[in-house]
């Protein structure tokens, strides 16, 4: 049976398609993000912004995984869906994510036997959606082999959400990636304001106070948040910029910050 394939929709814009261009950007962002001493990742946050903007602080993130890149057989990708409405949770009815870098495979077993309500196939919602796919090449890098299961956020509550993460959060070689920005198009200082407050929020696992105006991934981020104040997670912040930090102006910017959440109360950053 010939194998169905996601292609890549925003490779050439939001990040180089040429494999080689794209693996020395990538080697080199996770060359320049800083260390991490702490206990293994249960759960990460990154953006999902063209790479020469958000690049560097979702290097923050993926750089975590260095020292534990053997343990992760699953990656459970959530994002919000820009270019379709999507009622709950969309999933693709394919076999493998592409990338410049290669094929991820799905872990159609798992898809599958996700029997939930508010979990729905639409392949049309992932087609164009780059929430998810400027994530791959960073865990292609990072991880010696994982399959994946890409599921896009819509209209769904944060109890929602957890649900479905809970039910796949099974094993210690599974990673939760939540994949946002944050706040959009206001002038840098305010940027900064409105981020540290997001901030906030994600370190005190009070996601019932984020809005979309927080994070166009509030809805996949609330759920990651419940979901890890249920199992008592520690959650760290690694890094917090704006592209007006980056590569942009400071007229109009857009939020960016990476988080980790791990099963203990003791992890610290390494320069």
């Amino acid at each position: 049976m010939m194998k169905r394939i996601r292609k890549p929709a925003v490779a050439g814009s939001f990040y180089p398609s040429d494999p080689g261009v794209l693996r020395t950007t990538v080697d080199t962002l996770l060359a320049e993000a800083k260390g991490w001493h702490g206990a293994a990742p249960l759960a990460l946050v990154a953006p999902h912004a063209g790479y020469v903007y958000s690049g560097p602080v979702a290097a923050s993130a993926y750089a975590c995984l260095k020292p534990f890149r053997e343990r992760y057989r699953r990656v459970v990708l959530l994002g919000p869906a820009h270019r379709a409405a999507v009622r709950g949770i969309a999933v693709p009815d394919v076999d493998a994510f592409a990338s410049p870098l290669g094929d991820v495979a799905l872990d159609r077993e798992t898809m599958d036997a996700l029997d939930d309500p508010d979990v729905m196939v639409d392949d049309a919602a992932h087609r164009l959606e780059h929430s998810l796919e400027v994530q791959l090449p960073f865990l292609q890098v990072m991880l010696n082999r994982f399959r994946l299961v890409p599921l896009l956020i819509g209209a769904a509550a944060p109890v929602t959400v957890a649900r479905v993460i809970e039910r796949l959060w099974t094993s210690p070689d599974t990673l939760i990636v939540v994949s946002t920005d944050l706040s959009h198009y206001l002038p840098h200082a305010e940027a900064r304001q409105r981020d540290r407050a997001t901030r906030q929020a994600i370190e005190e696992l009070a996601g019932e106070t984020l809005t979309g105006q927080d994070a166009c991934g509030a809805a996949p981020l609330r759920g990651l948040l419940l979901a890890a104040e249920r199992r008592g997670l520690a959650v760290r912040t690694l890094d917090l910029r704006n592209s007006g930090d980056t590569a942009g102006d400071r007229a109009q910017v857009v939020g960016y910050g990476a988080w980790i959440f791990t099963g203990e109360d003791t992890c610290v950053n390494a320069a």
